[in-house]
C-alpha cells in the first residue's frame, strides 16, 4: 500500500471577512483525503485583528483568538502553529479569506508594504528549505509574494492585487476556475478560488487542483 502524504494546513480563523474562507478550507481538506492524503491543521495562537459580523459585515466589539477561531473548522483537533515540525509533513498548504491578509499578514492593510506573522514566516521557508511543496489559495499567494524571492504564482485576474503582488516582487499569471500555476523553483502551487466570483462546486475543483499538483511534485 502506498504511503499516505501528509499536509499541514494552516488556517487564519474562522469565517471569509476576518479569518479563513471555510468553503476553502473544507474542500482543501476533502482533496486531501480524496486523493490519499491526511492532515493536521494548525494556526497562530494570536490575537485577531478585528471581529466582523457576517450578517451585516459590520466590525463587532469583541476580542477574538485566531487558534480558538480556527478550532471551529477542524473541530477541535488542531495545534499551535509553533508546534509545527517540517519534517513532519510532506507539504503545507494554506486556504485563502481576508484573515490570511489580517491575521497571517497585514496586507489587507499595507498592501506590498506588509508584514507577516513571523511563525508563519517560519514555516513556509523551513518547508522551502527542505523542498517540500506548499499550497496556497485565494489570497494566500500574497504572504508568498512578501516572503519568498520573485515566486511565479496566481490570485486570478484582479489587476490591483496583481499589481500589488508584483510590486513585492511576484510573477503573476491570470488564470481563472480551477486552474493552477506552479513554480518548480519553490514548488508553489498557487489556484485563485474566491478571488473569483466562484461557486462553491468552482472551489473544491480549485482545491482538488492544487492537491492532485502537489502530489505531483512528490
Amino acid at each position: 500500500m502506498a504511503k499516505k502524504r501528509k499536509f499541514a494546513m494552516v488556517l487564519a480563523g474562522c469565517g471569509v471577512y476576518d479569518g479563513s474562507e471555510i468553503h476553502e478550507a473544507t474542500m482543501t481538506l476533502h482533496a486531501i483525503v480524496k486523493n490519499g492524503g491526511e492532515y493536521e491543521i494548525f494556526a497562530p495562537d494570536i490575537q485577531q485583528h478585528h471581529v466582523i459580523n457576517h450578517v451585516t459585515g459590520e466590525e463587532m466589539k469583541e476580542i477574538r483568538n485566531v487558534l480558538v477561531e480556527s478550532a471551529r473548522i477542524a473541530r477541535g483537533n488542531i495545534k499551535k502553529l509553533d508546534d509545527f515540525r517540517p519534517d513532519d509533513f510532506d507539504a503545507l498548504i494554506f486556504p485563502g479569506g481576508f484573515g490570511v491578509a489580517k491575521n497571517l499578514s497585514k496586507f489587507a492593510f499595507d498592501g506590498p508594504d506588509c508584514s507577516v506573522d513571523a511563525g508563519v514566516e517560519r514555516v513556509i521557508k523551513a518547508m522551502v528549505k527542505s523542498g517540500k511543496p506548499i499550497g496556497a489559495l485565494c489570497i494566500a499567494p500574497a504572504v508568498m509574494a512578501k516572503i519568498l524571492d520573485e515566486p511565479v504564482l496566481t490570485i486570478g485576474q484582479d489587476e490591483g492585487t496583481a499589481q500589488a503582488l508584483e510590486k513585492m516582487g511576484a510573477i503573476h499569471k491570470k488564470t481563472g476556475h480551477g486552474e493552477t500555476i506552479v513554480d518548480p523553483r519553490y514548488r508553489l502551487v498557487t489556484t485563485p478560488c474566491y478571488m473569483l466570483d466562484a461557486d462553491i462546486v468552482q472551489i473544491g475543483e480549485g482545491a482538488d487542483a492544487v492537491v492532485k499538483e502537489i502530489l505531483k511534485l512528490l
